[in-house]
């Protein structure tokens, strides 16, 4: 499980460095600051400091590598990863015993901390009036006109659009054409795979605020019609997220031993019959995971989107952002109730037809 667990591992350190929402709505007025907060303000200040926030991007950028740098140290043997082979392959239940309760309990704790409890509070937000302790006398106002406002919101159906088209598109790109980079960079024998993965890994050190100027000026200056369009954005997150689904990839793809192909290829398939026939279908557990967490980060996406949008490809998150502007926090948390919901079927959907695919292949 090593290649899985550093993969996580590196996907959210490098997360917790690049995330831009929070510390800039809640850091940013306590004057705590990290480097997507300070490259928000280089480039928001008068005159702007472009200089200042690329600097800020490089070290972002130099941690990142060094942490690709780690995980493919600790996994260049890859031969003892493999566990799915062709020789009479069965996963084994590795037992707890009595450590299984404490475990548990540890779980359940942080499920209810990080889960349950915000979850409650935002379903009870969306249901009063005005945000209070819950009470008998807020329970008796408890109704869904928050919902009712938000489903009539002005650009709030075509926001709800924008975003599930967004979110699956980037996802199903992303993940087909990483799990091609991971088999390149993990399988093959191709000079430079090395370079493809850690050119594939830099997205991710390049906060969405920092992308999305970059992806503007570059689409104002080419003859390419796509800006303020949903297509630039579809450009935005397939760019910003495809480091995530090169590592799903990757960890799945070095736990596929070498003789699945080589007994493919003695049988006469093409690199495309084996891709396929054999690496993808193993690959769905990974691919789904990959395809899930990039479609949830994809449908709350704000800091690429709020530069990058027009009327016409308003997505969901630059509408929160517009309604915490206004200090509605009740409609907020209806739009957000709403989205979780989208966020949980999109979620079955994937498990069940991942599940399929696996069983019919």
């Amino acid at each position: 499980m090593r290649p899985s667990v550093i993969g996580i591992q590196l996907i959210m350190f490098v997360r917790a460095i690049e995330a831009f929402e929070v510390p800039a709505i809640v850091g940013v007025p306590a004057d705590i600051h990290v480097f997507t907060s300070k490259i928000y303000l280089a480039t928001h200040q008068y005159p702007s400091d472009h200089g200042l926030a690329g600097a800020y991007a490089v070290n972002l950028l130099l941690i990142c590598l060094a942490g690709v740098f780690l995980y493919q140290r600790l996994t260049r043997k890859q031969e003892q990863f493999a566990t799915v082979t062709g020789k009479g392959y069965r996963p084994r239940v590795a037992e707890l015993g009595k450590w299984k309760y404490v475990h548990l309990s540890i779980a359940l704790i942080i499920f209810f901390v990080a889960v349950i409890a915000p979850v409650l509070i935002l379903v009870w937000a969306s249901l009063i009036p005005y945000y209070g302790v819950p009470s008998a006398a807020l329970l008796e106002k408890v109704s869904l006109a928050n919902y009712s406002f938000v489903l009539n919101y002005p650009d709030a159906v075509k926001a709800f659009k924008n975003s599930f088209i967004l979110s699956v598109g980037s996802a199903t790109l992303v993940m087909l054409i990483t799990s091609v980079i991971a088999w390149i960079s993990v399988k093959s024998k191709i000079a430079g795979k090395g370079l493809l993965d850690a050119i594939s890994f830099m997205p991710i050190a390049i906060p969405g605020i920092v992308l999305g100027i970059s992806l503007m000026w570059v689409y104002l200056i080419l003859p390419v019609p796509i800006y303020g369009t949903i297509w630039i954005l579809l450009v935005a997150y397939m760019t910003r997220y495809l480091p995530y689904g090169v590592r799903a990839a990757s960890a799945s793809m070095i736990q596929i031993t070498q003789e699945l192909e080589e007994a493919s290829h003695v049988c006469g398939g093409s690199w495309q019959q084996t891709f396929r026939k054999i690496i993808l279908p193993l690959l769905m557990p990974g691919f789904v995971a990959g395809w899930i967490y990039i479609s949830i980060l994809a449908l709350r996406e704000l800091s690429t989107s709020i530069l990058l949008y027009s009327t016409d490809s308003i997505v969901l998150s630059v509408l929160i952002f517009d309604l915490l502007d206004q200090a509605q926090y009740n409609w907020l948390a209806a739009l957000g109730v709403l989205m979780m919901l989208v966020l949980v079927a999109m979620a079955l959907v994937a498990h069940k037809v991942g599940a399929k695919i696996g069983v019919a292949q």
